[in-house]
């Protein structure tokens, strides 16, 4: 996740604004949330829920900002009850969810855009390293991991969770342009590849809550080639 201070001639520059847009049709971006949708996902996009919209984009600034997401304050700001903010966003963990992913949108089409010109098992690895450095160095997107540990793997990385799900979705059609059903003479399909790959990513990602290590984009970098050349040792 690019950090939204950067300035206009620096990588990413921008992107966090580009949360605000939809991803670009046919871009990685654009997967995750058809792929395993949420009730405040489907209500987001839908175009018929402008309070929803409200709270949503407040909530985000907020998060941005290194705050964090207070479900009481955040009705205060909005002039409304919690009653009333639940019945729009459902609860802090679905908002939250949201949130997050809105974030990475631009993120995967940044991630997306610099492997240009790349194939193959280069262009998954590029694409995938890109994605964990960005979140790596993101001011605050760090800082909530920090301040909530516990639940930020928990909406990051379990099976139950949106986040886990789309991301894993995306590399599988990451996977599948670049390295077809079953890559490696059929030695593994494109869905098992992906779900890999991505236990990879959030491992040297979230490193420091995982196991106490520094999180590293260049060592994931490492472990995405081993995984995606096989036979390259032999």
């Amino acid at each position: 996740m690019p950090d939204p201070t950067d300035p206009p001639s620096a990588p990413g520059a921008g992107a966090a604004a580009a949360a605000h847009r939809a991803p670009r049709p046919g871009s990685l971006a654009a997967v995750g949330t058809t792929a395993a949708p949420s009730w405040l996902s489907e209500r987001l996009e839908s175009g018929e829920h402008p309070d929803a919209v409200r709270a949503f984009r407040m909530a985000r600034e907020q998060f941005i900002d290194g705050e964090r997401i207070d479900m009481g304050r955040l009705a205060g700001r909005l002039g409304i009850d919690r009653t009333s903010l639940f019945r729009w966003v459902g609860n802090r963990d679905a908002l939250l969810s949201e949130v997050l992913w809105s974030l990475a949108v631009p993120t995967l089409q940044q991630a997306e855009d610099a492997a240009a010109g790349r194939t193959g098992p280069d262009r998954v690895a590029a694409v995938l390293t890109s994605f964990a450095s960005d979140l790596i160095r993101a001011p605050y997107f760090r800082a909530f991991l920090r301040r909530e540990p516990a639940r930020a793997l928990r909406l990051l990385t379990t099976n139950e969770s949106e986040i886990h799900r789309r991301y894993v979705a995306t590399v599988r059609v990451l996977v599948l342009a670049e390295l077809g059903e079953h890559p490696f003479d059929r030695a593994i399909d494109a869905n098992d590849l992906a779900f890999v790959l991505v236990r990879v990513s959030e491992s040297f990602t979230y490193a420091d809550l995982i196991s106490g290590d520094t999180p590293s984009a260049a060592r994931a970098r490492a472990a995405f080639d081993v995984v995606l050349r096989p036979g390259a040792s032999s």
